[in-house]
C-alpha cells in the first residue's frame, strides 16, 4: 500500500499520469484505425495510386519541353493527373471517415474519464506565461490566478496531438505524401 501512496505524492504523479493514458489512447485508437482501414486490400490499393499519381506528377513538373504544342498537352496531362490524385485523396479521406467515428468515440470517453478524475487539479507547470486564449485552454476549469497553471484538458490535447502524428509515422500509417499536396497544391515556385 505504500506504493500507490508514493506514486501520488509523486511531483509529476498526475501529469505522467495524463501522458501514460494519451499515450495507451493513441495505440487504442490506431489499433482501431489498422483493424477497420489500414489492413483492407482497398486501402493499400488507394494508398498505392495516390504515390504513383504523386510521383507521376512530380516528374511532370520538373520536365519541360520547349516546344507549344507540347506544352499544351503536357498541360492537359499534368490537369489529368491531379485530377485523378485529387479524386484519390478524397475517396482515401472517406474510407478513413468509418473509423474516424470509432476512433472519436474512444476519444470522447477517455476525455470524459480524465475530466472526472482531474475536474480542478493542475497536472502540469508550464514554463512560460501563456497569452489570451492559449491561457484559457491551458486554465480552463482550475481555481486561482497563476498563470503557468496547466489543466489536464490542455495537457491532454497536446500530447494526444504529438503523440498520435509520431505514433502514425512510426507505424508508417501517416498519410501518403501525395494526399495532401493533391488536395492543397502548393504553388510552383517557378512560374512566380
Amino acid at each position: 500500500m505504500a506504493t500507490p501512496q508514493l506514486f501520488s505524492s509523486f511531483k509529476y504523479s498526475d501529469g505522467l499520469t495524463v501522458l501514460s493514458i494519451s499515450f495507451c489512447t493513441a495505440v487504442v485508437c490506431e489499433a482501431i484505425s489498422w483493424l477497420l482501414i489500414y489492413r483492407t486490400t482497398s486501402y493499400k490499393s488507394l494508398r498505392s495510386s495516390i504515390d504513383k499519381a504523386a510521383k507521376k506528377l512530380e516528374t511532370m513538373k520538373t520536365e519541360s519541353s520547349p516546344a507549344k504544342l507540347a506544352k499544351k498537352s503536357k498541360t492537359k496531362k499534368m490537369d489529368r493527373v491531379e485530377s485523378s490524385l485529387k479524386e484519390s485523396s478524397r475517396d482515401l479521406s472517406l474510407f478513413k471517415f468509418k473509423s474516424g467515428a470509432v476512433v472519436a468515440l474512444v476519444l470522447f470517453v477517455v476525455f470524459g474519464l480524465l475530466n472526472s478524475l482531474f475536474e480542478g487539479k493542475v497536472v502540469a507547470k508550464l514554463p512560460f506565461r501563456p497569452f489570451g486564449i492559449v491561457m484559457k485552454m491551458s486554465h480552463r476549469g482550475l481555481q486561482g490566478d497563476d498563470p503557468t497553471d496547466c489543466s489536464m484538458a490542455f495537457l491532454y490535447f497536446l500530447c494526444s496531438i504529438s503523440i498520435r502524428t509520431n505514433l502514425q509515422k512510426f507505424l508508417g500509417f501517416a498519410p501518403p505524401r501525395g494526399a495532401s499536396s493533391g488536395l492543397f497544391p502548393m504553388p510552383d515556385p517557378k512560374t512566380n
